[in-house]
């Protein structure tokens, strides 16, 4: 979605299944809206109180969204990723790709 949004080609995003059952100006506005939720610096994402009134307001104009912390990237775009074995794999497809670190905690109750 990122890659059709960056390309100027947001229309790409929509599934073609909706035919024409919704207001197309207002679904990539939401798309927008959800860009600028998800963009890398925490510090550039709007507040709810923010996003609540980009919803309501037709008129609001919006930031430019900055690239997503998280993204799926062709191998191709990014040909020496190295594996967890510090190998570089060059193989054609996608993969998940992350500029942040992350960790999953399980909570357990006492």
């Amino acid at each position: 979605a990122w890659k059709h949004w960056r390309d100027d080609v947001p229309s790409e995003i929509l599934d073609p299944a909706l035919g024409e059952s919704y207001s197309r100006s207002q679904v990539l506005r939401c798309i927008h809206i959800g860009f600028l939720c998800v963009q890398e610096d925490p510090a550039d994402r709007p507040t709810m109180a923010s996003i609540v009134l980009a919803l309501s307001s037709q008129t609001l104009i919006l930031p430019v969204p900055q690239g997503p912390a998280f993204f799926f990237r062709s191998w191709t775009e990014q040909p020496n990723i190295a594996n967890d074995q510090g190998h570089d794999q060059n193989n054609s497809g996608s993969a998940p790709l992350s500029v942040n670190g992350m960790s999953i905690t399980e909570v357990y109750p006492r």
